[in-house]
């Protein structure tokens, strides 16, 4: 070994700029990985702050280069055409409508509406995520969920009625939904685990598949013959959703919503409590060293992508129970943007509850936007993703650094169940 004083101790750091900023982002990474639950809900919030303060100039901007009849609102004596404190307004409180006037007001029941069925995709890819897979494929398991749940329901709805088949037709097209979406998850689970197929690429590719069989099974086979859409037949009213307290044109029910809530809570108990939860964090966070424990990798794969799988046909058939009453080709992107969920809410079961509200929030707020401002689409969607990557972000980069944090172990105190027993 060279006695060279220039060649530096052994194991001692590497010097240069380069090294030092890797250090330090790495510390950085390290630090937010391990962040409380307070702290994060901190950063959360100043990351909002942050996002509607630059939205608020983003805003300025765009009135000052359009030209309108009349200033919305003057600053330090300039004019604008757009008021940022009215499109805000508009954008958080206006999702729930005048709530003192009328609670069960129809802009309030769009937001639950939304923030319901967002529950359920969000989950879905909370639970994948936490085993360690991406399911890009929500989108595709909750339309066929849906469709099964649709044509079903329908086809078994003449062999009862009233309450006793709201009590039985409900749950059974709830189970149809999970049993379609799950085996359809299944389907890119087994390919990643005994065929090595990129779960990112399979998934995307299954959503293209199911969209197109609903479509060709809508349009040859189960077709209303009185409509001009692509759509099924419409479901009996005994065989949907009670609104309960909604009236009867809202696409809301308090029942789906609070079965969101309980599907959440017992997600987090099944991921915290179970032998089963334990393999598939194990299995997410350690691979190789969850399969030197005695944990069947593959197996822990396919279950958890038929989970994830299932949790979005479920949202799949509450989308056609509560929201449609049957089903409709041109599903909304909620399989996409429980994407989204389920990184704001850092893939913690019970914080995908808050997520999802806060998207429904942004989806029907920006509803109200449209209509009573003159404030283009476009610009509110770019405050809504604004809002979105700033929160989004603390979260993204704090499940990276626990990736690169793995030595503490999956013991319910390391990475892996930080948060007061929650991970991540």
């Amino acid at each position: 070994m060279s006695d060279d004083p220039s060649s530096g101790e052994e194991g001692a750091p590497e010097g240069g700029p380069e090294s030092t900023v890797r250090a330090r982002a790495l510390s950085w990474l390290d630090r937010l990985a391990e962040a409380s639950a307070t702290e994060r809900l901190l950063i959360s919030t100043s990351a909002l702050v942050l996002s509607v303060v630059i939205g608020f100039f983003l805003v300025l901007a765009a009135g000052r280069m359009t030209t309108c009849d009349a200033a919305a609102t003057t600053y330090l004596g300039v004019g604008f055409c757009y008021d940022p404190i009215t499109v805000y307004d508009k954008l958080f409180l206006g999702a729930f409508g005048n709530l003192l006037a009328n609670p069960l007001n129809g802009q309030f029941a769009t937001t639950l509406s939304e923030a319901t069925v967002l529950v359920f995709t969000g989950l879905a890819v909370a639970v994948a995520f936490r085993a360690g897979v991406f399911n890009i494929g929500g989108q595709g398991q909750m339309v066929l969920g849906a469709l099964a749940t649709a044509v079903i329901v329908f086809a078994v709805s003449p062999l009862v009625s009233g309450v006793v088949g709201t009590l039985l037709l409900v749950p059974f097209g709830l189970l149809v939904g999970a049993v379609v979406g799950g085996v359809y998850g299944a389907i890119p689970g087994a390919l990643k685990a005994y065929a090595d197929a990129n779960e990112v690429i399979t998934t995307i590719m299954l959503n293209f598949v199911a969209t197109s069989v609903a479509l060709y099974l809508v349009q040859d086979h189960f077709k209303d013959p009185e409509s001009f859409a692509n759509q099924t037949r419409t479901l009996p009213e005994y065989a949907l959703f009670p609104k309960l307290v909604f009236p009867e044109r809202a696409s809301v029910s308090l029942y789906a919503t609070a079965f969101a809530v309980v599907l959440a809570l017992a997600i987090a108990y099944l991921l915290t409590r179970t032998s089963v939860g334990y393999d598939i964090r194990t299995s997410g966070l350690q691979p190789d060293a969850a399969e030197y424990g005695g944990v069947d990798a593959a197996r822990t794969v396919v279950t958890s992508m038929a989970l994830s799988g299932a949790i979005a046909g479920l949202g799949g058939a509450v989308y056609a129970l509560m929201v449609l009453g049957n089903f409709q080709t041109g599903v909304p992107d909620y399989g996409f943007d429980g994407i989204t969920v389920s990184i704001l809410a850092g893939n913690n079961p019970v914080g995908v509850l808050g997520a999802a509200l806060l998207f429904g929030v942004l989806k029907s707020g920006s509803i109200v936007v449209d209509v009573s401002t003159s404030v283009p689409p476009e610009l509110v969607g770019v405050l809504r993703g604004l809002i979105v990557l700033f929160v989004a972000m603390p979260e993204f980069f704090r499940m990276i650094g626990k990736r690169l944090n793995l030595g503490d172990g999956v013991d319910g105190r390391g990475p892996a169940a930080t948060d007061g027993g929650e991970s991540e």
